[in-house]
């Protein structure tokens, strides 16, 4: 695989530059912006052609408390400036209080919309510190409920993301789909979205009887309904002309900014971590990395469609394929002993009643794990210290990530073209202000 070439580091500004830049700004009532990089004159704040404008942070077309700063000239946006920190929760600083195992249940509420994504990343991350090893069965089924929470998360992004852009029809329908996946969520682990029910070394239990059956019905529907939600978006000249040739960004510039996932894909930079770095069997199924050729809107709605086809045809991989077997490590450093071995041995009863107490130690040692979420790559940075909980957990976030490339996107485009840009980058406030 080609990787293609950074963009070239700006020039320094010699401080003779800076100081003939300066003077001229104060002969023409100009400001200078810039910190090192370059000098950028901007008008006066007072020309009545400069506005600055707050969008947000109401939750509607910011997809979450998100306040985008404005400077506008007319219609046209000059630059725009995220503004985070109306939603901060601390989890990342609450993990460090609570043990490894009690850390999972946390992690659902990040990205909302991908809880097992999440609840994954974060068990491969102690897995990889602890050395554990998981069940073929346990990796298998993880495969699939993350593929399944990546089907149920581009439906909400479709579906918010047609309404932001005046289609009601396509909401509606995401949300019958999204439902039907909802509702196996809730068969394996009696939650709808907040789920936890992936667990160190495996997955909490085993998937009830009809699990199969209702997997397979949501296979059975979904290709038809991909085809519904594209025919009545890929060839409307309405969806056409708010979405082609807005809120373009290059490869090079999204490497550059750290964008990831469906967005950096969109641009057609062949990066999934899925392919690149295989985890959890992903080397065992057979699937396509879709990519765009433009970096626009239009491209990176045409890369989560296919990714939501990709997506069905892994999970039918896996649903055919699925090993026999437990689904949890017979490791006893993380994992209890078997209900059945408590009623005859005290010893077990012990060791069951202090690692749900008191928990596990990890090693001393620090590890990065990253997977590729439905926004990017989603990624957890973890010190052990030889206690039971964490010295340290954090989260590189996809949603942050991509954000922080708005500017870029936003420049030269109209106020109506930055709903679209947002909705293209399926951000989610709880993955960006953790």
């Amino acid at each position: 695989m080609s990787m293609s070439k950074r963009p070239e580091k700006a020039k320094p500004v010699l401080a003779a530059e800076r100081a003939a830049a300066e003077v001229a700004a104060a002969r023409t009532g100009a400001v200078r912006t810039g910190a090192g990089q370059g000098v950028t004159l901007m008008p006066d704040p007072l020309d009545e052609d400069l506005m600055v404008l707050n969008m947000g942070p109401q939750h509607p077309s910011t997809h979450g408390v998100l306040r985008l700063l404005l400077e506008l000239e007319g219609e046209t946006v000059r630059t725009v400036k995220p503004d985070v920190g109306y939603l901060h929760t601390g989890i990342e600083k609450t993990s460090e209080y609570k043990t490894f195992t009690q850390d999972i249940v946390m992690y659902d509420r990040l990205d909302y919309l991908a809880p097992m994504s999440n609840n994954l990343v974060y068990c491969l991350a102690v897995e990889k510190l602890m050395e554990v090893d998981v069940p073929p069965r346990a990796q298998y089924l993880r495969v699939l409920l993350v593929e399944l929470t990546r089907l149920a998360s581009h439906l909400v992004w479709l579906g918010t993301h047609a309404l932001d852009l005046a289609a009601m029809s396509v909401f509606l329908y995401c949300f019958r789909e999204r439902e039907i996946i909802l509702d196996i969520f809730e068969m394996v682990s009696g939650a709808r979205m907040m789920s936890s029910y992936f667990r160190i070394g495996g997955l909490h239990d085993d998937v009830p009887a009809h699990f199969n059956e209702a997997v397979q019905n949501i296979l059975n529907i979904m290709p038809a309904r991909i085809d519904e939600y594209e025919g009545l978006l890929t060839k409307n000249p309405i969806f056409q002309e708010r979405t082609q040739g807005v809120g373009v960004i290059s490869p090079q510039q999204a490497i550059a900014w750290g964008v990831t996932g469906p967005s950096l894909r969109g641009s057609g930079f062949n990066w999934d971590l899925r392919k690149a770095q295989p985890y959890s069997s992903y080397q065992d199924f057979q699937f396509d990395v879709p990519l765009g050729s433009h970096g626009d809107v239009y491209d990176r709605y045409l890369v989560r469609i296919e990714e939501m086809r990709q997506s069905v045809k892994i999970v039918q991989q896996a649903l055919d394929r699925m090993p026999d077997g437990p689904v949890i490590t017979s490791n006893r450093k993380v994992s209890p002993p078997p209900r059945h071995e408590l009623a005859d041995s005290m010893e077990s009863l012990i060791h069951h009643f202090k690692l749900w107490t008191e928990g596990f130690k990890a090693p001393e040692g620090e590890i990065y794990m990253g997977i590729e979420s439905p926004r990017g790559e989603v990624g957890v940075y973890l010190q052990g210290n030889g206690t039971a909980k964490p010295g340290r957990v954090h989260f590189r976030a996809p949603s942050f990530a991509n954000l922080q490339a708005m500017p870029g996107m936003c420049k030269g485009a109209m106020v109506a073209d930055l709903v679209a840009i947002i909705g293209s980058i399926d951000i989610v406030l709880g993955d960006v202000d953790r």
